[in-house]
């Protein structure tokens, strides 16, 4: 099947919502394959042709989002002086707000370690990215820039994961004034 071809990228696209409809209502262990394959309007051998199983459609589903807060991690200075968090890293936060459920289903203990891996390993990429670039904030040469991207990815996944998963939704702005002071200090 090509996948430039029109058609399946409509059906792509068809089975990437569906899938987050039901992600956002359920846990992910819940959401079958028969079930996305219902709510797109498919059958359950459509989605094989496009998916190998739940957890890839699933991170496939959540890859615009991901990319979104990839991309204000990536803009995000990390030798800004002041308290004030950086623009980006707000935005991030909002991004974050903005698929709250997602966030808060998937990276659950019942959510996709597929999902879980491939935003870490995103956002760690795109700090050794930056820290190759000379965009490193001052640690000291006994920590190896791999180790601070790793470090710092884990990190904002964790915080990412409590903050969704909260009873009662924090602020971006609040998370993002937290976090950069756990950066800068």
């Amino acid at each position: 099947m090509n996948p430039d071809d029109p058609r399946a990228r409509r059906t792509r696209a068809a089975l990437r919502d569906a899938a987050l409809a039901l992600a956002a209502d359920r846990p992910p262990a819940s959401v079958t394959i028969a079930a996305v394959a219902a709510a797109a309007g498919v059958n359950r051998a459509t989605v094989y042709q496009h998916y190998p199983d739940r957890d890839a459609l699933l991170a496939d589903a959540m890859g615009d989002a991901v990319t979104a807060v990839v991309d204000q991690a990536a803009l995000c200075p990390l030798r800004a002086p002041g308290e004030v968090p950086p623009e980006p890293l707000v935005r991030l936060f909002e991004q974050i707000a903005a698929r709250r459920a997602h966030y808060a289903r998937l990276l659950s203990a019942d959510g996709s370690a597929r999902f879980a891996a491939e935003l870490r390993d995103r956002l760690a990429a795109a700090l050794r990215d930056r820290f190759a670039a000379g965009q490193r904030p001052a640690v000291g040469p006994q920590v190896p820039a791999g180790v601070h991207a790793a470090w710092l990815a884990g990190a904002l996944v964790g915080v990412i994961a409590d903050a969704s998963a909260a009873t009662s939704p924090v602020a971006p702005e609040r998370l993002a004034a937290a976090c950069w002071t756990l950066i800068t200090t």
